[in-house]
Formats: C-alpha cells, structure tokens, sequence
C-alpha cells in the first residue's frame, strides 16, 4: 500500500509546549523560520490539520511567497498545497479561514461526520473513513489523489497518532528559548505506546534565536506499510550488494538485520570474507547469536528476495531467516528465473508466518551490480 511521505512539523517552547492557554496565539518561531516553513508548504503536495487546530489557530495555510507560488504554477502543480482537515466528528466552522482561503481542500471524517459536514455546505471534497477514523486509508487515499509529499502542522493529538503507529517519517522540530509552564497549556505529543527506538537526528540548525532539529525514525515498521527506518536500511542493504566479489553464477545481494528498536545487529554481502558461496542473509545472520531474544522482533533487509532454493548450501535463505525467528522481511526485488526457476523466498516465508514487504522502487538501485546476469545482451537469462 503506498502512501505519501509524512513530515510532521511543529515549534514548541523549552518545557514542551505548543501553546499557552491564553486567548491570542503564542508564536514560538521567529520570522526567518516562518519563511523556512513557508518554503517547506510550497515543496509539497498537501498540508494537514485536526479540527483542533481549526479552532484554536483559525489557520490559512498558505503559501505566502508570491515567488514561491510562481514557481510551483511553473511546475505545472497547483498555487497552493491542497488544504486536508481530519475531524471525526464532522463539527467544524464553516466560516473559519481554512475554507475561505487558498485552493483545493479535503475533509476526512467518519460516516456520521461526513452527513454532518455536507449539511454545513463546507468548500471541500468531504471523505468518510468509515465508522470510525483510520490513518492508513486516509494516506493511502491521498496519495491516490497524487500527494506524495504531506506535510503536518498539528495538532498535538494528530502528531502523537502519527507517531505512534510509525507513520511519521520525518519529524521538523523548533525549539524556541520561552518557557510556558502552564499545565493546562497543549503539548507537542501525549502519552501513548510509541515505536520503539530513539529518532535520528539528520539536521540541527540555528535560525535566529530558534533551533531548527529534523529527525528521522529509526525503528523498522510493523506491518505491511514502510516507514523511513525501511527505506534508509533497504537503501543500505543496496549499498551492501556493490561490494560484492563479481560474479557470473551468482547474484550480487547485500542485507541488515535490524532489531525493532533500530539497532543494527549484523550485515552481509555474498561471497563475503573467503567463503565463494556464502549469501548476504547467511552471511548476516551468522554473525548473531543465535539465541539473541532480539531476532523473533527484528527485520532482515536484502537487496533481492531470499532464496528458496540453493544448489550450494543446505538450507536456502529463507529457511535460515525463519529458524533464527524472524518473521518481517523487507527486499527491493524477486528473484528472478536467471538460476532457479520458479524461486519464491516470499512464499515460503509467508507461509511460515512472516511479514514481507517488497519496495519496487529500489529494484534499479538492487539490480545495478547484477546487469551482466540479467541484461539479455550479455547473454544470460533475463
């Protein structure tokens, strides 16, 4: 299920506040990183909010800069992000700027809110999730409607939910030298289970008196969607495949095996070390105790499908990956019918149980050490 990148970005005091309680808006930013900020709406394809927002800000949610306007219209995209509210309940001012304001905007909402926006007359394509709110189909149906790029401005409940079921795949945060140390006053995120794992930080910059920090999550996804912890240990993965030994009878595969809390428990490339005949995921998983209580949880990452079936070894890769306990698997590309016809690894994988979750977008990148095997001039099997 592919869904938009999610970057979730927010300002908030020194003790972890969005806000105060009082009646005007507490702005923790400084003017050069509102135009920071105002460049990061126009670089994406939808801006989103929770109808707490709406009320507590009254926001726009505009592009400001004329230039920057001119600029996405040159690109053949839309002046401004498409505007995306998320209300359950459907109860939202109609009068409120976000509507009035700005181009293209979407409500989603439940059943029963869906009835209840519609009576409002709101100026959005109105959405209902069903009986109740659910973030996967909502990414999933923006990204249907071409936004790749969704960008989050709040509120606190909007980015801990995110957060929490590792949607999230890049976290703006500002940090403004204020305290609030008001209780009641709205905090960044609440209390909940999160994925595990501590964030990377990829990005620290000073902006004026603000500090600017982006952090990407580490930890590898649970199920079947991919968070930016997959997509930077497949990429590495990949990187892995190039150092191989060239090979002729062989693929070229690099693979990670990483613990739920993003911790990088081994790594492998084929014909590794003196062994001619040794696979990335044997390789990698080799270096771990086996009784290490972190594999049932972990994820192994490989540039291409684990075998089934091998001619060299015993065990194919598949079946080593399922006796050390793992049961998540994330590739770039199926193995082809080069030396093995009829291979499926992600079969016989999720016949045992496991997760598997292939990203057709590192296929070139997973491929690229393997031209001379699977170019159809050089004479191989395609």
């Amino acid at each position: 299920m592919p869904l938009p990148y999610v970057l979730l970005s927010a300002a908030v005091s020194l003790d972890g506040y969005l806000d105060d309680t009082g009646p005007e808006r507490l702005l923790l930013s400084s003017p050069a990183d509102f135009d920071r900020v105002d460049e990061v709406r126009a670089s994406v394809d939808a801006i989103l909010i929770g109808a707490g927002t709406l009320r507590a800000d009254n926001p726009r949610l505009l592009v400001n800069s004329p230039e920057r306007r001119a600029a996405r219209t040159a690109a053949g995209r839309p002046e401004y992000p498409l505007k995306v509210m998320v209300s359950g309940s459907g109860d939202v001012d109609p009068a409120a700027r976000f509507w009035h304001t700005g181009g293209a905007k979407a409500l989603y909402t439940t059943d029963k809110g869906a009835e209840r926006a519609r009576a409002l007359g709101l100026a959005a394509d109105v959405v209902p999730l069903g009986p109740g709110l659910d973030w996967l189909p909502l990414l999933a149906d923006l990204y249907e409607r071409g936004v790749r790029r969704l960008m989050v401005e709040g509120g606190g409940r909007v980015h801990t939910q995110l957060l929490q079921e590792g949607l999230a795949d890049e976290l703006q945060l500002v940090l403004a030298p204020l305290f609030v140390g008001d209780p009641d006053a709205p905090r960044l995120f609440g209390p909940g289970a999160y994925q595990p794992g501590r964030l990377r930080l990829v990005e620290s910059r000073r902006i004026e008196d603000v500090v600017l920090m982006r952090y990407e999550p580490t930890a590898p996804g649970a199920g079947a969607h991919a968070t930016t912890a997959d997509h930077h240990w497949l990429r590495l993965a990949c990187e892995l495949a190039e150092l191989c030994p060239p090979s002729r009878t062989a693929f070229s595969v690099g693979a990670v095996v990483v613990a739920a809390d993003g911790t990088e428990l081994a790594r492998g490339h084929s014909r590794e070390g003196d062994d001619p005949v040794v696979h990335a995921e044997e390789a990698a998983l080799a270096k771990i105790d086996p009784a290490d209580p972190r594999l049932p949880s972990a994820t192994v990452y490989s540039s291409l499908e684990p075998c089934a079936r091998r001619a060299s070894r015993p065990a194919p890769c598949s079946r080593l990956i399922l006796e050390a306990g793992v049961r998540r698997v994330v590739t770039a590309w199926r193995e082809p019918d080069t030396f093995v016809a009829g291979a499926d690894g992600s079969g016989l994988l999720a016949a045992a149980g496991a997760r598997v979750l292939v990203l057709p977008e590192y296929a070139d990148r997973a491929q690229a050490p393997n031209r001379h095997l699977t170019d159809p001039a050089t004479g191989a099997h395609p």
